[in-house]
Protein backbone atom coordinates (compact mmCIF):
# COMPACT_ATOMS: atom_id res chain seq x y z
CA UNK A 1 0.00 0.00 0.00
CA UNK A 2 2.71 2.09 1.01
CA UNK A 3 4.40 1.58 -2.41
CA UNK A 4 1.07 2.21 -4.44
CA UNK A 5 0.38 5.28 -2.84
CA UNK A 6 4.05 6.76 -3.21
CA UNK A 7 3.49 6.16 -7.48
CA UNK A 8 0.49 8.65 -7.02
CA UNK A 9 2.44 10.96 -5.19
CA UNK A 10 -0.08 11.01 -2.32
CA UNK A 11 -0.01 9.88 1.60
CA UNK A 12 -3.13 8.80 4.49
CA UNK A 13 -4.67 12.50 4.71
CA UNK A 14 -5.17 13.12 8.48
CA UNK A 15 -7.66 15.64 7.23
CA UNK A 16 -9.75 13.43 5.70
CA UNK A 17 -8.94 10.68 8.99
CA UNK A 18 -7.83 8.15 6.39
CA UNK A 19 -6.63 5.07 8.18
CA UNK A 20 -6.57 2.46 6.01
CA UNK A 21 -6.83 -1.50 6.61
CA UNK A 22 -3.84 -3.33 6.18
CA UNK A 23 -3.98 -6.28 7.67
CA UNK A 24 -6.29 -9.47 5.45
CA UNK A 25 -7.34 -10.96 8.15
CA UNK A 26 -9.60 -7.65 8.93
CA UNK A 27 -11.03 -7.17 6.07
CA UNK A 28 -12.02 -10.74 5.30
CA UNK A 29 -13.60 -10.79 8.83
CA UNK A 30 -15.59 -7.65 7.93
CA UNK A 31 -16.69 -9.19 4.33
CA UNK A 32 -18.05 -12.54 6.45
CA UNK A 33 -19.42 -10.11 9.36
CA UNK A 34 -21.51 -8.19 5.91
CA UNK A 35 -23.10 -11.72 5.23
CA UNK A 36 -22.76 -10.89 1.65
CA UNK A 37 -22.57 -13.05 -1.72
CA UNK A 38 -23.68 -13.94 -5.40
CA UNK A 39 -26.56 -11.69 -6.00
CA UNK A 40 -26.57 -9.11 -3.53
CA UNK A 41 -25.18 -5.39 -4.39
CA UNK A 42 -22.72 -3.36 -2.26
CA UNK A 43 -22.03 0.19 -1.80
CA UNK A 44 -18.91 0.71 0.16
CA UNK A 45 -17.84 4.37 1.43
CA UNK A 46 -14.54 5.59 2.13
CA UNK A 47 -12.91 2.33 -0.45
CA UNK A 48 -9.67 4.70 0.07
CA UNK A 49 -7.06 1.95 -2.41
CA UNK A 50 -9.43 -1.38 -2.13
CA UNK A 51 -8.31 -3.48 0.45
CA UNK A 52 -11.67 -4.19 1.71
CA UNK A 53 -13.07 -3.24 -1.71
CA UNK A 54 -11.01 -6.65 -2.88
CA UNK A 55 -12.33 -8.86 0.06
CA UNK A 56 -16.21 -7.66 -0.92
CA UNK A 57 -15.81 -8.25 -4.15
CA UNK A 58 -13.98 -11.84 -3.43
CA UNK A 59 -17.67 -12.63 -1.67
CA UNK A 60 -19.03 -12.74 -5.37
CA UNK A 61 -21.28 -9.81 -4.77
CA UNK A 62 -21.79 -7.04 -7.21
CA UNK A 63 -19.35 -3.88 -5.44
CA UNK A 64 -19.47 -0.02 -6.09
CA UNK A 65 -17.22 1.89 -4.38
CA UNK A 66 -17.22 5.19 -3.66
CA UNK A 67 -14.00 7.42 -2.52
CA UNK A 68 -13.78 11.44 -2.19
CA UNK A 69 -10.02 11.67 -2.61
CA UNK A 70 -9.81 12.61 -6.02
CA UNK A 71 -6.00 11.73 -5.56
CA UNK A 72 -6.52 8.64 -4.43
CA UNK A 73 -9.21 7.32 -7.24
CA UNK A 74 -6.78 6.19 -9.67
CA UNK A 75 -4.82 3.73 -7.24
CA UNK A 76 -7.93 3.00 -6.67
CA UNK A 77 -9.09 2.18 -9.95
CA UNK A 78 -6.18 0.23 -10.85
CA UNK A 79 -7.02 -1.99 -7.74
CA UNK A 80 -10.19 -3.07 -8.28
CA UNK A 81 -11.47 -2.53 -11.66
CA UNK A 82 -9.92 -5.44 -12.66
CA UNK A 83 -12.71 -7.67 -10.09
CA UNK A 84 -15.62 -6.07 -11.40
CA UNK A 85 -15.96 -3.28 -9.19
CA UNK A 86 -17.85 0.01 -9.80
CA UNK A 87 -15.77 3.09 -8.61
CA UNK A 88 -17.41 6.39 -7.84
CA UNK A 89 -15.85 9.56 -7.03
CA UNK A 90 -17.59 11.54 -4.82
CA UNK A 91 -18.53 13.17 -1.44
CA UNK A 92 -21.13 10.63 0.33
CA UNK A 93 -22.58 13.40 2.28
CA UNK A 94 -23.20 15.06 -0.97
CA UNK A 95 -23.47 11.97 -3.48
CA UNK A 96 -26.87 11.65 -5.61
CA UNK A 97 -27.92 8.16 -4.11
CA UNK A 98 -31.16 7.64 -5.41
CA UNK A 99 -29.22 8.06 -8.92
CA UNK A 100 -26.22 5.65 -7.67
CA UNK A 101 -28.99 3.10 -5.81
CA UNK A 102 -32.42 3.57 -7.88
CA UNK A 103 -35.23 3.33 -5.55
CA UNK A 104 -35.84 -0.31 -5.24
CA UNK A 105 -36.22 -0.32 -1.23
CA UNK A 106 -33.57 -2.38 1.06
CA UNK A 107 -31.85 -4.00 -2.42
CA UNK A 108 -28.09 -2.84 -1.24
CA UNK A 109 -25.75 -3.38 1.55
CA UNK A 110 -23.43 -0.64 2.62
CA UNK A 111 -20.31 -1.63 4.13
CA UNK A 112 -17.82 1.26 5.22
CA UNK A 113 -14.86 2.16 7.22
CA UNK A 114 -15.81 5.73 8.29
CA UNK A 115 -13.97 8.70 9.69
CA UNK A 116 -15.10 9.78 13.09
CA UNK A 117 -15.62 13.11 11.55
CA UNK A 118 -18.32 11.75 9.08
CA UNK A 119 -19.54 8.47 10.46
CA UNK A 120 -22.44 10.04 12.64
CA UNK A 121 -23.82 12.55 10.00
CA UNK A 122 -23.57 9.96 7.67
CA UNK A 123 -25.59 7.14 9.04
CA UNK A 124 -28.05 9.51 9.99
CA UNK A 125 -28.38 10.68 6.40
CA UNK A 126 -28.66 7.26 5.07
CA UNK A 127 -31.36 6.41 7.60
CA UNK A 128 -33.70 9.57 6.89
CA UNK A 129 -32.90 9.73 2.49
CA UNK A 130 -31.78 6.34 1.32
CA UNK A 131 -34.59 3.52 1.60
CA UNK A 132 -32.54 1.37 -1.00
CA UNK A 133 -29.79 0.77 1.62
CA UNK A 134 -31.41 -2.04 4.09
CA UNK A 135 -28.42 -2.97 6.23
CA UNK A 136 -25.28 -1.25 7.22
CA UNK A 137 -21.86 -2.56 8.42
CA UNK A 138 -19.80 0.50 9.35
CA UNK A 139 -16.24 0.46 10.89
CA UNK A 140 -16.36 3.72 13.23
CA UNK A 141 -14.27 4.79 16.15
CA UNK A 142 -15.59 2.45 19.35
CA UNK A 143 -17.60 5.57 20.94
CA UNK A 144 -19.27 6.66 18.05
CA UNK A 145 -20.03 2.66 17.72
CA UNK A 146 -21.80 2.16 21.42
CA UNK A 147 -23.54 5.30 20.63
CA UNK A 148 -24.94 4.03 17.51
CA UNK A 149 -26.49 1.00 19.30
CA UNK A 150 -26.88 2.85 22.53
CA UNK A 151 -29.90 2.07 24.45
CA UNK A 152 -31.99 4.13 26.90
CA UNK A 153 -30.21 4.26 30.20
CA UNK A 154 -26.46 3.50 28.36
CA UNK A 155 -23.72 5.69 29.09
CA UNK A 156 -23.37 6.29 25.58
CA UNK A 157 -27.35 6.88 24.55
CA UNK A 158 -28.05 9.69 22.52
CA UNK A 159 -29.94 11.64 19.88
CA UNK A 160 -28.43 9.62 17.43
CA UNK A 161 -29.53 6.48 19.30
CA UNK A 162 -33.21 7.34 18.98
CA UNK A 163 -32.77 7.80 15.28
CA UNK A 164 -31.14 4.52 14.62
CA UNK A 165 -33.91 2.89 16.77
CA UNK A 166 -36.56 4.83 14.92
CA UNK A 167 -35.25 3.11 11.62
CA UNK A 168 -33.96 -0.35 12.60
CA UNK A 169 -31.66 -1.98 15.16
CA UNK A 170 -28.19 -1.50 15.83
CA UNK A 171 -25.61 -3.93 17.34
CA UNK A 172 -21.69 -3.95 17.92
CA UNK A 173 -20.48 -7.04 16.40
CA UNK A 174 -16.97 -6.83 16.50
CA UNK A 175 -14.11 -4.51 17.80
CA UNK A 176 -10.93 -3.85 16.06
CA UNK A 177 -7.60 -2.74 17.38
CA UNK A 178 -5.49 0.11 16.02
CA UNK A 179 -2.84 -2.01 14.97
CA UNK A 180 -4.78 -2.99 11.51
CA UNK A 181 -4.38 0.04 10.40
CA UNK A 182 -2.25 2.51 8.05
CA UNK A 183 -1.61 5.25 10.23
CA UNK A 184 -2.37 3.75 13.42
CA UNK A 185 -5.09 5.67 14.76
CA UNK A 186 -5.29 6.35 18.26
CA UNK A 187 -8.36 4.73 19.30
CA UNK A 188 -9.88 1.36 19.28
CA UNK A 189 -12.60 0.67 16.33
CA UNK A 190 -15.70 -1.10 16.29
CA UNK A 191 -17.90 -2.69 14.03
CA UNK A 192 -21.38 -2.08 14.25
CA UNK A 193 -24.27 -3.82 12.08
CA UNK A 194 -27.56 -1.50 11.52
CA UNK A 195 -30.71 -3.22 9.99
CA UNK A 196 -33.54 -1.31 8.94
CA UNK A 197 -37.34 -2.26 10.35
CA UNK A 198 -38.70 -4.42 7.07
CA UNK A 199 -42.43 -2.57 7.65
CA UNK A 200 -40.79 1.15 7.81
CA UNK A 201 -39.69 3.27 10.71
CA UNK A 202 -41.05 2.31 13.98
CA UNK A 203 -43.30 5.10 14.61
CA UNK A 204 -44.84 5.82 11.21
CA UNK A 205 -47.94 7.52 13.05
CA UNK A 206 -45.25 10.76 14.46
CA UNK A 207 -44.46 13.30 12.81
CA UNK A 208 -40.78 13.11 12.22
CA UNK A 209 -39.57 16.26 12.10
CA UNK A 210 -41.18 16.93 15.25
CA UNK A 211 -39.85 14.12 16.91
CA UNK A 212 -36.59 14.64 16.16
CA UNK A 213 -36.75 18.63 16.99
CA UNK A 214 -37.84 17.15 20.84
CA UNK A 215 -35.39 14.50 20.79
CA UNK A 216 -32.74 17.23 19.67
CA UNK A 217 -33.70 20.10 21.96
CA UNK A 218 -33.95 16.71 24.72
CA UNK A 219 -29.79 15.58 24.25
CA UNK A 220 -28.88 19.23 23.92
CA UNK A 221 -29.31 19.96 27.17
CA UNK A 222 -29.10 16.71 28.66
CA UNK A 223 -28.70 17.81 31.99
CA UNK A 224 -31.54 19.33 32.96
CA UNK A 225 -34.73 17.75 33.28
CA UNK A 226 -37.36 17.50 30.32
CA UNK A 227 -39.85 20.18 31.72
CA UNK A 228 -37.05 22.40 31.11
CA UNK A 229 -35.41 21.39 28.18
CA UNK A 230 -38.34 21.17 26.01
CA UNK A 231 -39.66 24.62 27.05
CA UNK A 232 -38.70 26.54 24.43
CA UNK A 233 -39.79 24.32 21.42
CA UNK A 234 -42.75 23.47 22.85
CA UNK A 235 -46.19 25.39 21.06
CA UNK A 236 -49.41 26.55 22.25
CA UNK A 237 -50.16 26.98 25.75
CA UNK A 238 -46.50 26.91 27.19
CA UNK A 239 -45.73 25.59 30.00
CA UNK A 240 -49.17 24.56 30.93
CA UNK A 241 -49.76 22.77 27.55
CA UNK A 242 -46.25 20.95 27.94
CA UNK A 243 -47.47 19.78 31.29
CA UNK A 244 -50.31 18.15 29.63
CA UNK A 245 -48.35 16.74 27.47
CA UNK A 246 -46.28 14.75 29.57
CA UNK A 247 -49.42 13.80 31.55
CA UNK A 248 -50.69 12.65 27.94
CA UNK A 249 -47.45 10.85 27.28
CA UNK A 250 -47.54 9.08 30.44
CA UNK A 251 -43.80 10.47 31.12
CA UNK A 252 -42.20 12.20 34.15
CA UNK A 253 -41.70 16.00 33.79
CA UNK A 254 -38.56 15.47 35.77
CA UNK A 255 -37.18 12.76 33.14
CA UNK A 256 -33.70 13.09 31.33
CA UNK A 257 -33.28 12.66 27.77
CA UNK A 258 -31.35 9.66 28.14
CA UNK A 259 -33.94 7.95 30.47
CA UNK A 260 -36.39 7.91 27.26
CA UNK A 261 -36.41 5.18 24.86
CA UNK A 262 -38.10 5.54 21.71
CA UNK A 263 -41.79 4.89 22.33
CA UNK A 264 -41.56 7.66 25.10
CA UNK A 265 -40.08 10.25 22.41
CA UNK A 266 -43.10 9.21 20.48
CA UNK A 267 -45.28 9.54 22.82
CA UNK A 268 -44.19 13.38 23.56
CA UNK A 269 -44.45 13.67 19.82
CA UNK A 270 -47.69 12.87 19.57
CA UNK A 271 -48.68 14.91 22.88
CA UNK A 272 -46.51 18.30 23.45
CA UNK A 273 -48.23 20.50 21.73
CA UNK A 274 -45.91 21.96 18.56
CA UNK A 275 -45.13 25.41 17.43
CA UNK A 276 -48.09 26.52 14.73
Amino acid sequence: MRDLLARQGTQPSRARGQNFVVDPNTVRRIARLAAVGPGDRVVEVGAGVGSLTLALAGTGASVTAVEVDRKLVPALRSVVEPAGVTVVEGDALRLDWAGLLGAEPGRWVLVANLPYNVATPLVARLLDEVPAIGRMLVMVQLEVGERLAARAGDDAYGAVSVKVAYWGAAAVVGRVPPTVFWPEPKVESALVDIRRHGGGPAAPDVDRDWLFRLVAAGFGQRRKMLRRSLAAVVGEGGEAGLADGFACAGVRPDARAEQLDLDAWARLARCVPRPS
